[in-house]
């Protein structure tokens, strides 16, 4: 019964596992046996000493029990006694050394052992005669580290090197590191699937509905195939995301990547570049590889224009260009003669006009979905998709933001959010404000105030009517943007600003270009006006000015001179052609009918001036005062804008009644308000 007691008690006992072998234990022995071993060596090293000393002290004294001489290496080694090693204590730090030699000297070319030895041993009794030795010596170690040596310093530098290489270019897909040189030829992509899965999803994709239904119809395929392929159809192969910077084009694929169920890899078209001959196409290859055996899988190319560019217009490389072969390799295996079935392309790009038209081909890119600037709408959208993590003032009106906003991209509206909850920490405040927002778009729009930068008065006095002109003549033109506000404060570079809220629209008329043209021109025409002389800040003015002068006449045609002609080539055919596309003369009357343009503009903003010329210089004298004027601030000085809509029904209603509720009320209480 107790045994059986036993049994049991010890089978609940933990069961103690016996420690792993570690390869550090060999190294633990081996120090302690070489520490063994050094402490209970006693030989130490020989002394050295002269053949006379040894002749007079030691071998007439009977001490020396042997000399051998090495003959290779020109000295002579004594070993004395241990009956006489006592002697010695002193030299040998007072210890009696267990080995020998004991002793050694130097022999010359002169001396003659066999001759010296022998006429001491000639005088010395029986009992006290030493023996003699002649031998060659050869270190096998030495020698071998002598041709050893070489190979093994070649050896280190070359694991040294790979090493190092290993660390900076290894890595293969899914971004797992490894394999350093011998993995250069490796696809440099990651990958997304069920254990690395994006968290980006639709939902964080504001605006582009169009092209969101465009993705989610490839993500729904993916999903469910029966439900094309019962009726005969295709998924499309690739999707190639064309739009400006900063519109979205990476955020949507990261939310196909975060909505569909399948394998997803990610590169940039950079990654396929190397220095390395071949190494392009290789890992184009490798990547192939991998989406054939995750299939069905989705591949993503961000900016594949680094990789994609047309073919034949790279000067300065010969025909085995290595960014051509990875195209070439890329443009195989997209449309080869192997069948990618479940593998679909999507690719990102801003400078779609550049790809190799072999690229842009059905069956490779089937489709091309354009992500354009958000319209109105659509930056309400994202607008509150970025104003989420934000702690806003109550009552916010983020209508407002997205009005205040016209040609922002995602990215803009991005940082304006970032911005202003900065401006808002930075002036120590509870919760983001209106004016922080305002305050973030001037500061990504203008730059930084420059309120400490030294301004004489009368150059302060030309900025303030040269912003007054632009301001000016803007509020008066009908076609002309309307103004938001006009500021003499320094921002970034420039010494003055006029903000305006330009009109969504998707064509532009020539009265309007010549209106934007004149309110443009209206700062250089105020300072013709006023001071009668012109100064050198309307450069950016007439930069601008004299492309959309020739813009009109060479593309688009706005010229009854020059006619309905284009010389615009949107397709980039010509490559490395550098002429003009047209002859000397017509290329005369094209400067002629530009400067005719901006001549008519600048003529236009002087009109207005002097025709306003009262309201003009009250507007300046404000922003001297002032330094910053806001629309409201031209309304009260000009009236409504020039070319605004009519009121509508419901305003005309409402200021009725307004004007009926005003002239109801006493005069009395009018004179006091007049106070």
């Amino acid at each position: 019964m107790q045994s059986k007691n036993n049994k049991k008690l010890k089978d609940q006992l933990p069961k103690i596992k016996p420690p792993k072998f570690n390869i550090l234990w060999i190294y633990i022995v081996l120090l302690a046996a070489i520490a063994y071993m050094w402490s209970s060596y006693d030989g130490g090293e020989p002394i050295k000493s002269e053949w006379l000393s040894i002749k007079e002290e030691m071998a007439t004294t009977g001490d020396v029990e042997k000399i051998i001489y090495v003959t290779n290496e020109q000295k002579a080694e004594v070993f004395i006694k241990k009956d006489s090693l006592y002697k010695y204590k002193e030299e040998f730090g007072g210890k009696e050394p267990k080995f020998g030699p004991h002793f050694y000297f130097i022999v010359s070319s002169n001396f003659n052992p066999e001759e010296q030895f022998e006429s001491v041993l000639t005088e010395l009794p029986t009992e006290d005669k030493f023996s003699f030795q002649t031998e060659e010596r050869t270190n096998y170690f030495t020698k071998a580290l002598e041709w050893l040596l070489f190979p093994i310093i070649i050896l280190a530098l070359w694991i040294f090197m790979f090493r190092r290489m290993n660390k900076t270019m290894g890595g293969g897909a899914g971004g797992k590191g490894g394999g350093g040189i011998f993995s250069v030829g490796k696809s440099q992509a990651k990958l997304f699937d069920k254990e690395n899965h994006s968290k980006t999803n639709f939902k964080d994709v504001a605006g582009l509905e169009e092209a969101k239904i465009e993705v989610m119809e490839i993500v729904d395929f993916l999903k469910n195939p029966s439900k094309y392929t019962t009726l005969g159809g295709q998924i499309p192969k690739g999707a190639l995301l064309v739009g400006p910077p900063g519109t979205g084009k990476t955020l949507l694929a990261k939310a196909v990547a975060g909505e569909a169920n399948v394998p997803f890899f990610s590169i940039s078209g950079s990654d396929f570049v190397e220095m390395f001959v071949g190494v392009g196409a290789s890992r184009v290859r490798d990547l192939f590889r991998q989406a054939k055996e995750k299939a069905p899988c989705i591949v993503f190319i961000d900016e594949i224009d680094a990789v994609g560019r047309a073919r034949g217009k790279n000067a300065g490389f010969s025909s085995n260009d290595e960014r051509e072969n990875t195209l070439n390799q890329l443009l195989t295996e997209m449309d080869g003669f192997g069948s990618n079935s479940g593998v679909i392309i999507l690719a990102a790009t801003n400078r779609a006009d550049i790809l190799d038209k072999a690229l842009m081909r059905a069956g490779r890119f089937d489709r091309q979905i354009h992500v354009d600037l958000p319209e109105l709408n659509e930056r309400l959208d994202i607008f509150k998709v970025h104003l989420r993590p934000l702690k806003l003032a109550e009552g916010f009106d983020i209508d407002f933001l997205a009005k205040q906003t016209p040609g922002f991209s995602g990215a803009d509206i991005a940082n304006v959010c970032n911005e202003a909850a900065l401006i808002a920490a930075r002036n120590n405040k509870d919760c983001v404000e209106k004016q922080d927002f305002l305050d973030a778009v001037d500061r990504i729009i203008g730059g930084l105030e420059r309120r400490s930068k030294i301004i004489s008065p009368q150059e302060k006095r030309t900025i303030a009517f040269h912003e007054a002109g632009h301001a000016t003549v803007s509020w008066m033109l009908p076609h002309a943007n309307p103004l938001l506000k006009v500021t003499i404060i320094p921002r970034g570079r420039s010494l003055g600003a006029a903000w305006y809220l330009p009109e969504e629209r998707q064509i532009t008329t020539t009265e309007q270009m010549m209106d934007e043209m004149a309110a443009t021109m209206g700062g250089r025409a105020a300072e013709e006006v006023v001071n009668n002389m012109i100064s050198s800040g309307a450069l950016n003015d007439l930069e601008r000015v004299t492309k959309q002068a020739y813009g009109m006449v060479s593309y688009l045609g706005m010229s009854k001179e020059v006619g309905n002609l284009s010389f615009y080539d949107s397709s980039d055919s010509r490559g490395f052609n550098f002429g003009k596309p047209y002859s000397e003369k017509t290329a005369e009357l094209i400067d002629a009918e530009a400067k005719n343009l901006i001549d008519q503009a600048y003529e236009m903003a002087k009109k207005v001036l002097i025709d306003n010329m009262e309201g003009f210089t009250k507007l300046a004298e404000q922003l001297l005062e002032k330094e910053v004027i806001f629309a409201e601030d031209l309304e009260k000085i000009f009236g409504k804008k020039a070319g605004s809509q009519p009121p509508t029904v419901k305003e005309q209603i409402e200021h009725e009644i307004e004007e009926s509720e005003n002239k109801e009320k006493p005069k009395k209480e009018v004179n006091i308000e007049n106070e």
